[in-house]
């Protein structure tokens, strides 16, 4: 990591979206261009994730093609999960398009696996930023990240809505949401949504304990009850309606799923994902002007932080200890 005035200032930058797409990346996006236009500095943007990197297509960004995106999901540079990006093969075409182009500092706007690759370039000498983007939050050195807010927001309108209907006809509904191998957006979603279960990969339940919660909400006299499963968890919706299919009395209700799936990802972001993308695209090319390269952005409290770019693109620790919360309140 290279401090404020140890490193020469930018004159080309280049800005990438990589991996999973997430609300607030074009926010992030419009925010890196603005600002590197503002001090002066020439701007490209890489169609198509690392794959577009890797085959040299940029597009010259400026103040006016980035208009009109802030209040847009996805990316307008489009994303893609490159497995070349990988091997030294691919990272050094990557860097070879990137010195062809004039460019000499590359903003990486992504998750773990997209600033594993920023990393990667990084340790070549490339000059790298990492701006940290995943609906799953799952980065270690930022409390948020862009995209995370929204997706949660998605999850629990869709779970207050089937709420209604599991109320309506005294049913259960498993709700399946994504995070992959973490659980941030069953957890946080879950206990948003007042479910009486929730199930993720970091502190698995097994079949049987979701029939007891469901169960007792049957018990209890409740019209309805609600398990929110994370898709990476072992016991996924799939997994416990196939059990539940030939145990249906366990649960006393009827039992229906619902996979929210890739529509997490899509939609407008929310305001606070605005706002968040919006102050770190910026602070990456303030940071950049400023000579420092290595880092990786992201929120902490209410201030822009940089931390090491190799060290902090692990995936940070959930909280389990909120199943205990969430328990309580489900009674």
């Amino acid at each position: 990591m290279s401090a404020g005035g140890s490193a020469e200032a930018p004159r080309a930058v280049a800005v990438v979206t990589s991996g999973g797409d997430a609300p607030g990346m074009n926010a992030a996006i419009r925010a890196v261009v603005r600002a590197g236009c503002a001090h002066g500095l020439r701007m490209l943007g890489v169609r198509d994730g690392y794959s577009g990197l890797i085959d040299g297509n940029f597009v010259a960004l400026g103040p006016r093609e980035v208009g009109g995106i802030i209040e847009r999901g996805g990316t307008m540079l489009g994303s893609s999960r490159c497995a070349a990006m990988k091997q030294p093969s691919g990272q050094e075409q990557a860097i070879g398009q990137l010195r062809r182009a004039g460019v000499d500092t590359l903003v990486v706007i992504g998750g773990d696996g997209s600033q594993r690759g920023a990393a990667a370039l990084s340790r070549t000498g490339l000059r790298v930023i990492g701006v940290a983007s995943t609906i799953d939050n799952d980065l270690a050195g930022t409390d948020i990240s862009i995209g995370a807010t929204t997706a949660v927001e998605t999850a629990l309108d869709a779970i207050d809505k089937l709420r209604v209907t599991a109320s309506s006809h005294h049913r259960a509904f498993l709700v399946e949401v994504m995070g992959r191998n973490c659980g941030y957006l069953a957890l946080t979603a879950g206990i948003a949504g007042g479910a009486e279960a929730i199930v993720i990969p970091e502190a698995e339940m097994a079949s049987e304990e979701v029939a007891a919660a469901v169960r007792s909400a049957w018990e209890r006299g409740k019209s309805h009850a609600i398990v929110v499963v994370a898709e990476g968890a072992r016991n996924n919706a799939g997994v416990l309606l196939r059990h539940f299919e030939e145990h249906a009395q366990r649960l006393g209700f009827e039992l229906r799923a619902t996979r929210l799936g890739h529509v997490q990802r899509g939609g407008p972001p929310c305001a606070f994902d605005r706002v968040l993308a919006t102050r770190l695209g910026a602070a990456a090319i303030e940071y950049a002007v400023a000579g420092w390269h290595g880092v990786l952005l992201g929120m902490q409290g209410h201030a822009v932080v940089p931390g090491t770019l190799h060290t902090v693109a692990a995936r940070k620790p959930l909280d389990t200890t909120l199943l205990a919360l969430a328990d309580m309140l489900a009674a």
